[in-house]
Protein backbone atom coordinates (compact mmCIF):
# COMPACT_ATOMS: atom_id res chain seq x y z
CA UNK A 1 0.00 0.00 0.00
CA UNK A 2 1.48 3.65 -0.68
CA UNK A 3 1.37 6.37 1.77
CA UNK A 4 -0.07 9.62 0.57
CA UNK A 5 1.38 13.18 2.71
CA UNK A 6 0.66 16.53 2.04
CA UNK A 7 1.97 19.89 2.23
CA UNK A 8 0.86 23.40 3.82
CA UNK A 9 1.47 24.49 0.33
CA UNK A 10 -1.09 22.00 -1.41
CA UNK A 11 1.80 19.39 -2.77
CA UNK A 12 1.18 15.89 -2.20
CA UNK A 13 3.66 12.54 -2.30
CA UNK A 14 2.70 9.27 -2.48
CA UNK A 15 5.38 7.31 -1.23
CA UNK A 16 6.39 3.65 -2.51
CA UNK A 17 9.41 2.17 -0.96
CA UNK A 18 12.66 5.42 -1.35
CA UNK A 19 11.08 6.67 -3.91
CA UNK A 20 8.18 9.42 -3.64
CA UNK A 21 5.69 11.14 -6.73
CA UNK A 22 4.96 14.40 -5.92
CA UNK A 23 2.24 16.80 -7.46
CA UNK A 24 -0.73 18.73 -6.87
CA UNK A 25 -3.60 18.37 -4.90
CA UNK A 26 -7.44 18.91 -6.17
CA UNK A 27 -7.46 22.08 -3.90
CA UNK A 28 -4.40 23.71 -5.72
CA UNK A 29 -5.62 22.70 -9.18
CA UNK A 30 -9.11 24.11 -8.49
CA UNK A 31 -7.44 27.18 -6.95
CA UNK A 32 -5.48 28.24 -9.70
CA UNK A 33 -7.89 27.27 -12.72
CA UNK A 34 -6.77 26.20 -16.25
CA UNK A 35 -3.64 24.86 -16.27
CA UNK A 36 -1.41 26.44 -19.50
CA UNK A 37 2.06 25.41 -18.74
CA UNK A 38 3.78 23.31 -16.77
CA UNK A 39 7.83 22.73 -16.15
CA UNK A 40 9.09 19.31 -14.85
CA UNK A 41 12.43 19.17 -13.28
CA UNK A 42 14.91 17.08 -15.24
CA UNK A 43 16.16 13.62 -13.70
CA UNK A 44 19.21 14.13 -11.29
CA UNK A 45 17.95 17.91 -10.05
CA UNK A 46 18.49 17.66 -6.54
CA UNK A 47 16.17 19.25 -4.19
CA UNK A 48 15.66 20.36 -0.90
CA UNK A 49 12.22 19.91 1.45
CA UNK A 50 10.34 23.06 1.04
CA UNK A 51 12.76 23.98 -2.43
CA UNK A 52 11.63 25.05 -5.68
CA UNK A 53 11.16 21.71 -7.59
CA UNK A 54 8.63 22.78 -10.49
CA UNK A 55 6.67 25.50 -11.90
CA UNK A 56 3.15 25.39 -12.87
CA UNK A 57 1.26 27.94 -14.76
CA UNK A 58 -2.74 28.69 -14.83
CA UNK A 59 -4.39 31.72 -16.84
CA UNK A 60 -5.25 33.09 -13.42
CA UNK A 61 -1.16 32.72 -11.61
CA UNK A 62 2.16 31.37 -12.15
CA UNK A 63 3.24 29.34 -9.05
CA UNK A 64 6.20 27.17 -8.00
CA UNK A 65 5.91 23.48 -6.84
CA UNK A 66 8.16 22.76 -4.10
CA UNK A 67 9.44 19.36 -2.85
CA UNK A 68 7.86 17.86 0.09
CA UNK A 69 10.69 16.65 0.61
CA UNK A 70 14.57 16.51 -0.01
CA UNK A 71 16.63 14.24 -2.21
CA UNK A 72 16.97 13.45 -5.74
CA UNK A 73 14.37 13.43 -8.99
CA UNK A 74 14.45 10.40 -10.65
CA UNK A 75 12.38 11.26 -13.36
CA UNK A 76 9.88 14.92 -14.41
CA UNK A 77 6.42 13.74 -16.01
CA UNK A 78 7.32 13.71 -19.68
CA UNK A 79 3.41 14.64 -20.78
CA UNK A 80 2.58 17.52 -18.70
CA UNK A 81 4.21 20.21 -20.83
CA UNK A 82 2.47 19.01 -23.94
CA UNK A 83 -0.75 18.24 -21.61
CA UNK A 84 -0.75 20.94 -19.05
CA UNK A 85 -4.16 20.52 -18.41
CA UNK A 86 -3.67 16.35 -17.18
CA UNK A 87 -2.82 18.34 -13.98
CA UNK A 88 -6.64 19.61 -13.69
CA UNK A 89 -8.47 16.85 -14.69
CA UNK A 90 -6.03 14.30 -12.82
CA UNK A 91 -4.10 16.50 -10.18
CA UNK A 92 -3.30 13.48 -7.50
CA UNK A 93 -3.36 10.46 -10.58
CA UNK A 94 -1.75 11.25 -13.97
CA UNK A 95 -1.06 14.55 -13.16
CA UNK A 96 1.46 13.98 -11.26
CA UNK A 97 5.07 16.24 -11.50
CA UNK A 98 8.32 14.46 -10.74
CA UNK A 99 9.41 11.40 -9.02
CA UNK A 100 12.11 11.73 -6.16
CA UNK A 101 14.16 9.19 -4.80
CA UNK A 102 14.12 10.49 -0.70
CA UNK A 103 17.33 11.70 1.11
CA UNK A 104 15.49 11.24 4.74
CA UNK A 105 11.80 9.60 5.00
CA UNK A 106 12.12 11.51 8.55
CA UNK A 107 11.22 14.26 6.67
CA UNK A 108 7.95 12.88 5.78
CA UNK A 109 7.00 12.63 9.45
CA UNK A 110 6.48 16.62 9.67
CA UNK A 111 3.88 16.71 6.36
CA UNK A 112 0.15 15.99 6.97
CA UNK A 113 -1.66 12.99 6.12
CA UNK A 114 -5.09 12.78 4.52
CA UNK A 115 -7.41 13.76 7.27
CA UNK A 116 -5.02 16.16 8.64
CA UNK A 117 -4.81 17.90 5.13
CA UNK A 118 -8.34 17.94 4.39
CA UNK A 119 -9.25 19.50 8.24
CA UNK A 120 -6.02 22.12 7.06
CA UNK A 121 -7.58 22.67 3.75
CA UNK A 122 -11.52 23.26 5.49
CA UNK A 123 -9.89 25.97 8.08
CA UNK A 124 -8.68 27.63 5.07
CA UNK A 125 -11.91 28.28 3.34
CA UNK A 126 -13.04 30.18 6.72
Amino acid sequence: MSDMRFTKDHEWIKIEGKIGTVGITQFAQGQLGDIVFVEVPAAGKQVKAGGEAAVVESVKAASEVYSPVSGTVKEGNAGLPDAPETVNSDPEGAGWFFKIELADPKELDQLMDKAAYEKFVAEQNH
